[in-house]
């Protein structure tokens, strides 16, 4: 398992949030006499000091650091053993060990702590240079309901903490939902009542054509009715789809954008060439995602490059990536420690857009008014935005009229 400062930095936080500790390793130096006595982090290659009680000058604070190959409690950590030493000089087993002569022990009692998933901690530990009597049922007991304490407070911060990922998840989700039921009402009001509004005025044109006999008319009204009823159709399937763009954990695999990009810009190939379109690219990162949502993703954030180049220039998209420090958004999507961001920035140098329509381009069937832009579905900038925040992510535009557009997606990614 990896672990990361970040990580580490929580880990060490939890055991100082424990009230108990600083009385916990103060009853130590006391029940046994040593001078010093020490929970602390320890992984493959660390050994990091959570929380310290220093009366003999070793010179260990709490985030200080030992060398892990210079410690017992290395050993600890595979075996899962506690290792319990009087005296030093007196020991078959650890007279000659590395860890007393490096740091001058005579006494040294450690005891693992095992997370109550089964997972390895660190060490509540104390050492001095002097000899103690340690290997007593008193000392023994003591240590291990120590040791059993910290598990358990440990397993409640890891219990708040899931708590609260999954309650701001929860609120992630709510927000999402609020404003897709926005855009569907207003769909339901609106969008879906225009192609109804014409099949109704149509139709009954259609009848009065019919009556007359006015057979011209009367075809001419049936195309009408024709064209909306297929727009209508057209429109429900493009909720249904849309709908269908929900977060799925178990169909995340790592995805390479890069391959990703190649490939949509073979699919808009025929659009691409006609518009004399060149490309400049920063080599993308790897994300853990859903394949054909992050190919719909870029397909579509492209084909709008296309649709809204300008007539008399050739197309130009840049794309620049960077990492990221942890994010702030809407919906707090930054706040596990361990994910790493990356903005990926699609810049083109096409009409651009009004700066009063970048609030609407996200919502289904929003269409920009712009007399050079054939209408569109206004479904793909709907899409960009459900997969992104399916994915933990943002995105945003920024434009002008006639100075291009910039859309900003960032994306937690994998850490190599």
């Amino acid at each position: 398992m990896k672990y990361t400062d970040a990580s580490l930095a929580l880990d060490i936080e939890n055991i100082k949030q424990i009230p108990i500790v600083p009385t916990m390793l103060e009853v130590i130096c006391r029940a046994t006499g040593m001078g010093f006595a020490a929970i602390a982090r320890v992984t493959q290659d660390r050994w990091i000091a959570c929380d310290v009680r220093d009366e003999v000058g070793f010179g260990l604070v709490s985030g200080g650091e030992l060398k892990i190959e210079t410690t017992i409690c290395n050993e600890i950590r595979d075996m899962r053993e506690a290792v319990v030493i009087d005296h030093v000089d007196t020991s078959d087993l650890y007279r000659n060990h590395h860890t007393p002569k490096i740091y001058g022990l005579q006494s040294y009692i450690s005891f693992p702590i095992i997370k109550k998933n089964g997972d390895f901690f660190g060490t509540l530990c104390a050492i001095d240079p002097n000899p103690a009597e340690l290997n007593n049922p008193k000392i023994i007991g003591m240590f291990s309901l120590f040791v059993e304490l910290i598990s358990f407070h440990l397993q409640s911060a890891d219990l708040l903490e899931r708590s609260n990922v999954a309650v701001k998840e929860l609120s992630r989700q709510l927000t999402d939902s609020m404003d897709e039921n926005r855009q569907y009402r207003y769909i339901s009001d609106h969008n879906l009542q225009e192609p109804l509004r014409k099949i109704r005025m149509f139709s009954n044109m259609l009848v009065n054509a019919a009556d007359t006999n006015d057979n011209f008319k009367t075809r001419d009204f049936a195309s009408k009715i024709n064209s909306s009823a297929q727009r209508f159709s057209m429109m429900i399937k493009d909720l249904s789809d849309f709908s269908d763009l929900d977060y799925q954990k178990k169909s995340f695999e790592k995805v390479d954008l890069n391959k990703v990009m190649a490939d949509v810009w073979v699919q808009l190939s025929d659009n691409l060439v006609e518009k004399n379109a060149t490309f400049d690219s920063d080599l993308l990162p790897q994300i853990q995602g859903i394949p054909l949502q992050i190919e719909q993703l870029f397909y579509h954030l492209i084909h709008n490059a296309v649709k809204f180049s300008k007539k008399d220039k050739p197309l130009h998209l840049q794309i620049r990536t960077k990492s990221i420090p942890l994010i702030h958004t809407d919906h707090d999507l930054a706040e596990q420690p361990d994910v790493k961001y990356a903005e990926i920035r699609l810049e083109d140098n096409g009409i651009g857009i009004e700066k009063s329509q970048l609030e609407k381009i996200f919502d289904i069937f929003s269409q920009l008014p712009h007399e050079h832009v054939p209408e569109g579905k206004g479904v793909g900038l709907a899409y960009c935005r459900k997969i992104v925040r399916n994915h933990g992510g943002t995105i945003t535009a920024q434009s002008e009229s006639d100075t291009g557009t910039i859309f900003s997606i960032v994306l937690p990614v994998i850490s190599e």
